[in-house]
């Protein structure tokens, strides 16, 4: 018996040699709308699908592979005689093989300025229900969805004339990955276009970007997945200019330091990081200055670190990089000189290039954290704070450097995993307590890293002070300004001793914990 197969895709890379092959082999070949055009084209004789169904194609092509003759001969069970005799008394031919892909949707919700008519008008119905039919019919029928797959499923039709039954189970899950995938991204479109906020059914879907080598640690399988819907400023849309491989830990700091860097455009900036939290931030009019600022403001932790600067990098600044050990430099562009310099001798260090230009975009995606047999969802902590709002609860205002120093560390606060206490002047970063289990232990912390560095220094808590012994520890420092969020029941207590040592306090009415 003659074997047929469907073939109607969007994408036709490979499609032509693909069909001739098949039509080399004696198979017979339907074919619909531009598949048919293309092939007929090239000399490969096809069957136009109304010719099967009996049926012209209608409403713009809405309706033409939704009949019976289609789905009666992708889902006939070759192993039951009652499906086979059914088939035979309607007309029904067998189709034994499907290569579809569907009508491009992420591809045209992608489009600048797309409307609501052609986002729907690009939703097919009739690919993913071949595809569901001939996947859940696999032990018979072979479906494809990936151009990558035609090498083998030719190769083995050449072989023995069928394909193995694993072969067919590894195709069908993909096509029930693909379809899955399809449907999420349109459940995701209309949701956003309703206006729903809180949907009962959650459904997203993201695309491999990189298998790597392990997690965290060695022990820990990893891979690295980039959202269908890619976000220009990310790590998962960098390009790469340099370097080996990213690893895990390597991402998710770099994408900290990206988070960072958001909240400082308006000056030039760099961003040194290592284990999530901020070791040094510097700010200047030059980029080469902030990165002095950042570097000096702990030399010790940055080595090993990941740098992020918000202004292209030029030659003085690479020399300055190049001269310690870094893991990763993200910037938006790398002079040629600045190029040369930096991969001069460190062909392992990793130069990622990221379009700046995209960032206020990357703030309105969700933040996703799993938890044993769940899903936490949430915004990003992206508030945008005026100072104006703040309050100066002590007697003492801030002098004009105080105040561009409390700014300065109450935004850099904000990324410390809490609890998190950072020290800062009005252009760099001093100390930094992160992640104590009690907020005086990060003080000191932070003062220790500081110490002999607190002249004109603010320090910034990313949630209240709860006992007035962190206002104590902070005064005995010589630190004397102080930023936080207020809102704890002995915030009095806090004020009292604050007025004690003459400092001055602001209350932002904001906490930023950072778990």
């Amino acid at each position: 018996m003659t074997k047929r197969a469907l073939i109607s895709v969007s994408d036709k890379t490979g499609i032509v040699e693909f069909s001739r092959t098949l039509a080399d082999l004696g198979w017979e070949i339907i074919s619909t709308g531009g598949t048919k055009a293309a092939l007929d084209q090239a000399g490969v004789a096809t069957i136009a699908i109304d010719d099967v169904t009996g049926f012209p194609e209608m409403m713009d092509g809405r309706v033409k592979t939704l009949h019976p003759k289609i789905h009666g001969g992708l889902l006939a069970r070759r192993d039951l005689d009652s499906h086979l005799e059914a088939a035979r008394a309607q007309g029904i031919e067998l189709i034994d093989l499907v290569v579809v892909n569907l009508y491009p949707f992420k591809e045209t919700i992608l489009k600048e300025a797309v409307t609501y008519a052609e986002a729907v008008e690009n939703i097919d119905i009739g690919g993913p229900s071949m595809l569901r039919s001939a996947a859940k019919n696999h032990a018979s029928v072979t479906v494809v969805v990936d151009p990558s797959d035609y090498a083998t499923v030719l190769e083995e039709l050449k072989a023995q004339g069928q394909t193995e039954l694993a072969t067919r189970q590894a195709l069908a899950a993909k096509v029930f990955r693909h379809t899955a995938a399809y449907d999420a991204l349109i459940a995701d479109y209309f949701t956003k276009q309703v206006g729903e906020q809180k949907p009962e059914k959650f459904t997203v879907t993201y695309e491999l970007k990189q298998p790597m080598r392990y997690g965290e640690n060695p022990q820990q399988e990893a891979d690295f997945y980039q959202a269908a819907l890619p976000t220009a400023f990310s790590l998962a849309a960098s390009q790469q200019l340099n370097g080996k491989e990213l690893s895990f830990n390597n991402i998710r700091d770099a994408d900290a330091a990206l988070r960072i860097i958001r909240d400082f455009q308006d000056r030039p900036t760099v961003v040194a990081l290592k284990h999530m939290n901020p070791c040094g931030i510097g700010q200047a009019e030059t980029i080469e200055t902030a990165w002095d600022y950042a570097y000096q403001s702990d030399p010790v932790s940055i080595f090993g670190g990941i740098v992020v600067l918000n202004r292209p990098v030029d030659a003085a600044t690479a020399k300055k990089m190049h001269e310690i050990f870094l893991e990763i430099i993200i910037a938006p562009s790398f002079s040629p000189e600045a190029l040369e310099i930096l991969t001069n001798k460190k062909k392992n260090l990793r130069l990622l290039q990221v379009d700046f230009d995209q960032q206020a975009a990357s703030e309105q995606e969700a933040e996703l954290t799993g938890v044993l047999g769940g899903i936490l969802k949430q915004d990003q902590d992206t508030i945008k704070e005026d100072p104006a709002d703040w309050q100066v609860v002590t007697d003492r205002q801030p002098s004009e450097q105080e105040r561009i120093a409390l700014e300065f560390a109450w935004k850099a606060s904000k990324y410390v995993k809490s609890n998190g206490i950072l020290i800062a002047n009005d252009h760099m970063t001093l100390g930094v307590g992160p992640g104590q289990t009690n907020r005086v232990a990060s003080v000191k912390i932070a003062i220790d890293q500081a110490k002999d560095r607190l002249d004109g220094a603010a320090l910034a808590s990313d949630a209240f002070f709860p006992f007035a012994d962190n206002i104590e520890e902070i005064a005995a420092a010589g630190i004397k300004a102080i930023i936080q969020p207020g809102g704890s029941v002995r915030d009095q207590e806090s004020i009292d001793a604050a007025n004690k040592h003459g400092l001055t306090m602001i209350f932002t009415g904001v906490r930023h914990f950072r778990h």
